[in-house]
């Protein structure tokens, strides 16, 4: 009976608790060596400096704008108001009290500082974040809507349309987005800003074009994912459904793509995150997304070791936080369900 009990033990409970144990002393492991290297390599660290490049204080000086004579310094509370008059011309600044440079009476020039004051500002790195959040949302916004289309599309019985969708599919997946991306910059882009020219139109700045690689690029992968979705739900329900006079329109959408949805939200949610890394090639048109931000950060404070850690893991954040909204989506589609 004891002996019972002990196995019986080491198959239920027994083998999670040493299944967890062993998880925990191979990631202590991981750490371990990893802090070991780090000891072992000649370089300084200096995570003190990582958070200014998230959040800093700014000083920004207020300069004269006219060549004249200081007129009048006027108190008005913790800043002073100064007037400059000049030849037929005169200028107020307000500029903090303590930090004020000039007297009644000096005479200065365009371009002397005349007080200065603190403000705080969003560093460069969580504005390369903010810049990929925005591009990989709206193109996969973009991917959905084209890869929505071009999946029914591709298994429409009209070869016209069936034949073009597998086209451009084949034509996408079967060339790296980094080529696509310096296509619809240098090539299409020309184009397209060369037309705007000539008819006087302000002409499409590189993100426009970055976005467009991404959304094409992702658009090829959804509709892969949205036909093959479609039809993995059984011919006889769209059969069931013309029969009850549904037309084709109708049925697709109210029968058909509900179901296809909770077949392709994983598959949509590894394109997506995929598509949140793949943002980092935009970084070669000029676009200063996380990784190019990271980039010029490291150029400059000669830190590459922390910066690149702190870039993996605002991506990490990314994608993990898509990662948990899409099994929610599971949840709340499978309990609808």
């Amino acid at each position: 009976m004891s002996n019972f009990s002990i196995t019986d033990y080491l198959r239920t409970r027994g083998w999670r608790h040493i299944s967890i144990i062993l998880f925990f002393v191979m990631v202590g492991a991981v750490v371990g060596g990893i802090y070991v290297a780090t000891q072992r390599v000649e370089y300084v660290w200096r995570w003190y400096r990582v958070p200014q490049y998230f959040y800093y204080k700014d000083t920004i000086e207020t300069r004269a704008e006219i060549e004249g004579e200081v007129a009048s310094l006027v108190a008005k509370g913790d800043q002073v108001e100064v007037t400059v008059r000049g030849d037929g011309e005169e200028e107020v600044y307000l500029v903090p009290a303590d930090s004020l440079r000039v007297d009644e009476g000096d005479f200065i020039y365009p371009g002397d500082v005349l007080g200065s004051y603190q403000k705080w500002k969003v560093g460069i790195l969580i504005q390369g974040l903010w810049l990929t959040m925005a591009v990989s949302v709206i193109g996969v916004l973009l991917g959905i809507v084209i890869g929505l289309f071009t999946g029914l599309a591709r298994i429409s019985s009209n070869p016209a349309l069936r034949w073009s969708a597998i086209t451009y599919i084949e034509l996408i997946r079967g060339s790296p987005l980094l080529v696509q991306i310096f296509i619809w910059y240098f090539v299409l882009g020309t184009m397209i800003n060369a037309m705007l020219a000539q008819k006087g139109f302000s002409q499409l700045p590189p993100l426009w074009f970055g976005v467009t690689a991404l959304a094409v690029f992702a658009g090829a992968y959804v509709a892969e994912i949205v036909r093959a979705g479609i039809q993995s739900i059984h011919r006889g329900q769209m059969e069931a459904a013309r029969s009850l006079g549904m037309t084709y329109p109708r049925a697709m959408r109210h029968i058909i793509l509900p179901q296809a949805f909770r077949r392709i939200l994983p598959p949509l949610a590894g394109q997506f995150i995929s598509l949140i890394k793949d943002s980092s090639l935009l970084g070669i048109i000029a676009i200063r997304e996380l990784t190019k931000a990271t980039r010029e950060v490291v150029t400059t404070s000669l830190q590459p070791f922390e910066l690149w850690f702190v870039c993996a893991l605002l991506y990490l954040v990314l994608t993990f936080s898509l990662s948990m909204f899409v099994q929610y989506l599971e949840r709340r589609t499978a309990i609808g369900g």
